[in-house]
């Protein structure tokens, strides 16, 4: 993972920056209007077609997201005890950021009572 963070919120993260980028964008090249007149109608109609991509890949992640998150396995952080969605064999406490896993062979701390049924 890049962010050190849960994934979901990775993905939302990205939504948001592909969000930003868009108005951004979009915003500049309105900009152009200003600047340069009559001449700067088509630099910002250019701009606002590159931030409409922006943004409908913004809108594309978040769905996305979202549909990972209702397929998402819901289980309780170990350290904070808050409720938490895990994508995959590994991932991140949404809260406090601790790594969680349903994997026993990665898992780095096995407790005594799932060692103790597994002997058995």
């Amino acid at each position: 993972m890049f962010f050190k963070s849960a994934k979901i919120n990775e993905f939302r993260l990205w939504g948001l920056v592909f969000t930003l980028v868009g108005m951004g964008i979009m915003i500049l090249g309105t900009a152009g209007i200003i600047w340069w007149g009559q001449a700067g109608k088509i630099f910002a109609a250019i701009f606002m077609v590159f931030g409409m991509i922006s943004l409908l890949a913004s809108v594309i992640v978040y769905f996305w997201a979202g549909m990972m998150s209702t397929s998402a396995t819901m289980l309780q952080c170990p350290e904070c005890g808050r409720p938490t969605k895990m994508l995959g064999k590994t991932d991140r406490c949404m809260y406090c950021k601790t790594m969680l896993t349903l994997d026993p062979a990665q898992a780095t701390h096995v407790p005594e009572s799932a060692t103790a049924t597994t002997e058995q």
